[in-house]
This record gives structure tokens, C-alpha cells and sequence, in this order.
């Protein structure tokens, strides 16, 4: 037990602008959505969380917004912050789903322990297995050619990992894009696959096989999440590794994964699994049955992307990148004290204790579309 208790719950909701559309199989996204939590003890101490919901995959950030306020809030005034499992255990007793709304408490949680600790959030989630990791862009702007002059000035700032966004228009397409990077950059570019759930099942094998020539790192979700059979047949006919997304979202389904020969891959989101601690617990199924692991992301901020990659940090086996690139490259402002930690084509983890990133008051002020406020 510690001597500090939580006083007030902030909830910001938040709209940046992106600089362009990115499409997806699943619809258009043109701008960032989010519930900040902010978490207040009665020593002054403040912690952050945030929940970045996307409509089609995990719900919306009006619902996370009334999950945190409403729900949650009675339960978590007056409480230790350090006594994050029991909170974690109540939140989940309390309210079926809402992923993302877990995600923040849990995180303005941990970013408060690890301030009373003087741990940062990877050093409390077993240590700090790397401090940078290569960060992955998604191209996904249906103008291509105004893709084609992003991805330039990315390769310049040392980006070298693009994950092509598939089958939200026809098949020849996403052809022609794959056949113009590699053309353009040879094998020095790696290219990876995202139909986000966008083609039928009934002929998405045929898809998949004529893009292995491109030699993609992965080709990730390409049928509807619950489709798990035809995700796993494709898994089996094809040498490309395959990435399930949507269609593992916590421990259980990424345990019946591995028993259906799912996929090869899971992508880790704190987002869709509710929590780091989830993530590890998916990531710790991946690696006991020899399946890889990648940081992936929502439409996030600064607060979003820090989460992920503390949890990145801490995983001994990441392999594949992350695609913490929203707050850099994506949206028309970083709303954090310090831009978000990218170079030279990495990731960085922030420094400091508990989360290590903090939103800035005239940002928040500038992006704010509405807030909640719970006090004792």
C-alpha cells in the first residue's frame, strides 16, 4: 500500500486533423479521436492514459469517454494508484468490452506507480529489453502519388519499413504500388501488407498468392475478423507469414489461435487488448508457440504511442518494428510537452519515470471537443 490516493478523474476528448486520408479496408480515417485520462492523487502527482478507439474495430470514443466518467470513476476515487491488478480486476467486473477505456486507466495507473517508484513503465513490466526499435509507416492515401512523395521524405528521415494499406480499392492497385517500391527501392525497402479484414473469403487465397513475388514481410488480416478458419487456411497455403489483428484481440483468443494454426504472427495493440498486461499476456502465448510479435496501433497521440512503446520495450522477442507514427508523420499537431521520440527511422522510449510523456495544457485547450470531471 502506498500513502497516495487518487482525488479527481479528468476525462479530454480530443480531434486532431489529419494532414491526409488513409484508407483501409475497413473505411477512411482522416483525423485522431480520443479520450485522455487524467488521473490526479491527493500528493499532486498526475497520471495519463489514453483510449483511441476506432468505430469498426473496437468502439467509440464517446463510449470510452461515459466508460471512464461513468463506470469507472466511483471505484477508482479514493484508491491507490499502486494497486493497479485489483483496479484492473474491478474495471473489468464492472464493464463488459471497451478495450481502449481499460487501456487509459491502466496506463495513468502504471504512470503514476512507476512516479512513486521512480521506475519508468517498462522497468515495472519486467525491464528494459531496448530503448529504440524501427518504427513501420503505413501507406494508405488513396492519391499515390502523393504517397509516393511522403515516402521519399521518410526515407530520407531513415524510414525504412512501409506497410502497404490493401483492399479498399481494386486488386491492380495494390499491384502497381508494391511493383513501384520495389522497383524503386530494391530490397532495401521492407514492405509489408494490411488488407484490415478487406477481402471476401471465398477469394482472398488468390490475393495473397500473387503478392508473394513482392517478398512482404508479412500479409496481415486479410479476411473479416471472425473468419478464423479461412485466416488459417490461408496461413497454411501460403509461404508469406501471415498476421492476425482483428481476429485476436486478448489472451483467449490468441490461446484458440495457436490451437487453429491462426496465423503466424499477432499484432500486439494495447488498445484492442485492454492494457499493456494484456498485450504481455498475449505475447507471452506468441512465444511459447514460436509465433512472432508486432507493435501495432490506433489512431493515437503522443500518450497512445508512449504506452506501446513501453510495452515494445519490454518484450525480449520483438523482431518486426512498431508503427508508433500518428503523432510524427500523421496528425496536423503532437499534442505532448516534447514531440513524441522518432529518428532516424526508430522509435525511442521516452525517458523518466511512469509513463515519461506529457500532454501539453494549451494543446489539450486547442484539440478539446469536450471533457468530464469526477472529484472526492
Amino acid at each position: 500500500m502506498s500513502d497516495h490516493r487518487i482525488r479527481a478523474l479528468d476525462v479530454h476528448i480530443l480531434h486532431i486533423p489529419a494532414r491526409a486520408v488513409h484508407s483501409h479496408g475497413s473505411g477512411d480515417v482522416a483525423g485522431i479521436n480520443v479520450a485522455l485520462l487524467e488521473l490526479t492523487t491527493d500528493s499532486g502527482l498526475v497520471g495519463w492514459g489514453e483510449a483511441a478507439p476506432w468505430p469498426v474495430f473496437t468502439g467509440t470514443v464517446e463510449g470510452a469517454a461515459a466508460a471512464l466518467h461513468g463506470h469507472f470513476a466511483p471505484f477508482v476515487l479514493g484508491a491507490d494508484p499502486v494497486q493497479v491488478e485489483p483496479l484492473m480486476a474491478r474495471a473489468e467486473a464492472t464493464l463488459v468490452g471497451h478495450p481502449e477505456a481499460k487501456a487509459a486507466l491502466e496506463c495513468a495507473l502504471l504512470d503514476l506507480a512507476g512516479q512513486i517508484a521512480d521506475l519508468s513503465i517498462a522497468e515495472m513490466m519486467g525491464g528494459i529489453s531496448r530503448r529504440s526499435m524501427p518504427m513501420s509507416f503505413s501507406v494508405a492515401n488513396p492519391d499515390f502519388d502523393a504517397d509516393l512523395v511522403d515516402i521519399a521524405a521518410l526515407w530520407e528521415d531513415g524510414v525504412r519499413l512501409f506497410k502497404l494499406k490493401t483492399g479498399f480499392a481494386d486488386h491492380g492497385f495494390d499491384l502497381m504500388r508494391l511493383e513501384k517500391l520495389r522497383g524503386l527501392y530494391g530490397d532495401e525497402i521492407g514492405l509489408r501488407i494490411d488488407y484490415n479484414q478487406g477481402l471476401a473469403a471465398h477469394d482472398a487465397l488468390r490475393h495473397v498468392r500473387d503478392l508473394e513475388g513482392f517478398r512482404p514481410d508479412f500479409v496481415e488480416q486479410p479476411v473479416k475478423r471472425h473468419e478464423r478458419a479461412a485466416l488459417a487456411a490461408i496461413t497454411r497455403a501460403v509461404d508469406v507469414p501471415v498476421m492476425a489483428d482483428e481476429s485476436v484481440f486478448g489472451p483467449v483468443d490468441a490461446l484458440e489461435g495457436v490451437g487453429l494454426g491462426l496465423a503466424d504472427i499477432y499484432s500486439l495493440k494495447v488498445m484492442k487488448s485492454g492494457g499493456i498486461r494484456r498485450c504481455l499476456e498475449v505475447a507471452a502465448i506468441a512465444r511459447a508457440a514460436g509465433l512472432g510479435v508486432y507493435g501495432g496501433c490506433m489512431f493515437e497521440t503522443s500518450i497512445g504511442h508512449a504506452a506501446g512503446a513501453h510495452l515494445m520495450a519490454a518484450l525480449p522477442e520483438l523482431r518486426l518494428g512498431c508503427e508508433f507514427y500518428m503523432s510524427t508523420y500523421y496528425a496536423s499537431a503532437d499534442i505532448a510537452e516534447t514531440p513524441f521520440p522518432v529518428s532516424d527511422g526508430q522509435v525511442h522510449l521516452p525517458e523518466g519515470a511512469g509513463l515519461g510523456v506529457r500532454p501539453d495544457r494549451d494543446a489539450l485547450a486547442r484539440h478539446r471537443t469536450g471533457q468530464m470531471t469526477a472529484r472526492l
